[in-house]
């Protein structure tokens, strides 16, 4: 294994949970290598929680749920997806939990390059 590799398991930052089922080491690993990707938005993420869940009485186009949690300062962002494979889930789940830092990235951005001007709606005594 390469050093980068065994960084990426050993991050304590990052947990993977499997609900009502087996998690292989594969898909863990997998899981993990694709939570490492939104760290890089964002320095200051305390923690991301990924379950993987199997949900025997949903429809099976739908029986696999990925809900990420992402700890960061702020609201904390959730997300949730269903497929039929846990691999398809995470990979959605990644791609919109990702999409959601660069929302919350981009709009901090603007909001700091664009500041508005507060208006006070009462009359303040002048100051000599």
């Amino acid at each position: 294994m390469s050093p980068s590799r065994n960084t990426v398991l050993a991050n304590p930052r990052i947990i993977v949970r499997a609900v009502h089922f087996n998690l292989s080491e594969a898909l863990q690993g997998a899981a993990r290598e694709k939570a490492v990707r939104l760290l890089r938005h964002e320095e200051r993420i305390i923690r991301i929680r990924l379950d993987l869940e199997h949900d025997q009485t949903r429809n099976p186009r739908h029986a696999f749920i990925a809900k990420g949690h992402i700890e960061i300062r702020g609201p904390d962002l959730i997300a949730s997806v269903d497929s039929d494979e846990p691999q398809k889930s995470l990979d959605e789940l990644i791609d919109k939990l990702d999409g959601m830092l660069r929302r919350r990235a981009s709009a901090a951005k603007t909001k700091r390059h664009h500041p508005h001007g507060v208006e006070i709606p009462a009359k303040l005594p002048k100051v000599e």
